[in-house]
């Protein structure tokens, strides 16, 4: 199995999962255009496809489905909850849009639940429920070959189901969206905003993470890719530091279980791929 994050930050973000003859997007907050670019970089072709996963409706995840859609034949898995919301009325400024979502979708929805599991091809999938302001948010573990990654962004705080499920995990892709220092000077946000990304419904902090590589992270993962870093209120090398302190300070109780790689990802280009 190899995971690649074509691109993830403020203004979108996709990933893509490979296992046997199975390719699987999560997400697609990037244009349909620029997705396709990503894809080509890594050496794939969107028409290869088997799957599209929407784990929540919000646009940097959601916001570039529709036209994508017109290009690939492939079924999309949504939970009922995350359909209603992303074709409403109520969440669209744009009156035709819920239109064209809706017949872009056309009969090609395969409905899963944010808290059952389901297969795409040769990939398990596992999801959870995590803390957002979204309507039915889901991280989720995805295993093949006895082999088990994890993919969970967008969520306020890290629950014990959290911390739980990325045990056992060989790659990790986990959020580290801002630094709370960086976050509260920010000029450009509003303080609305800043309540919003702070509080347990909104996005995990650079010093989150580092608590929870300290005390919750179990050391089996080779991998940790940071992601959906803000472009406005972080900064990549803060947040690849902080977690490898964090890293070294847990070091001790690590003996025996393998050494962990910290990485980052980015908004314009995809990471290199990461195999397990």
């Amino acid at each position: 199995m190899k995971i690649t994050v074509l691109g993830s930050g403020s203004t979108g973000n996709a990933v893509l999962i490979v296992a046997g003859n199975t390719r699987v997007l999560v997400d697609a907050g990037l244009s349909a255009k620029e997705l396709a670019r990503r894809l080509a970089m890594v050496g794939e072709d969107a028409q290869r496809l088997d799957g599209v996963l929407v784990t929540h409706e919000h646009g940097d995840h959601a916001g570039g489905l529709r036209v994508l859609l017109n290009s690939v034949d492939c079924p999309v898995y949504i939970s009922a909850k995350t359909l209603d919301a992303y074709v409403s009325e109520r969440f669209n400024v744009n009156t035709e849009e819920p239109r064209r979502r809706a017949k872009a979708l056309g009969d090609r929805v395969e409905q899963i639940e944010s808290s059952k599991d389901f297969k795409i091809g040769e990939i398990d999938f596992h999801p959870f429920t995590i803390p957002h302001d979204a309507v039915d948010n889901f991280g989720f573990t995805a295993t093949h070959a006895g082999v088990k990654i994890a993919t969970v962004m967008d969520f306020g705080h890290i629950t014990t189901l959290v911390t739980e499920r990325l045990r056992g995990c060989a790659a990790i892709v986990i959020e580290s969206n801002h630094s709370r220092d960086m976050l509260k000077a920010c000029d450009n946000y509003p303080w609305d905003l800043k309540q919003r990304i702070l509080s347990r419904l909104g996005h995990l902090s650079n010093e989150d993470l580092a608590d929870w590589i300290r005390s919750g992270f179990d050391g089996c993962a080779k991998y940790i890719v940071l992601a959906h870093l803000s472009q406005r209120a972080n900064n990549p090398y803060l947040a690849k530091i902080n977690a490898e302190v964090a890293l070294q300070e847990r070091a001790p109780l690590f003996y025996g279980l393998g050494f962990t790689e910290i990485s980052l990802s980015y908004p314009k280009e995809p990471t290199p791929w990461i195999e397990v």
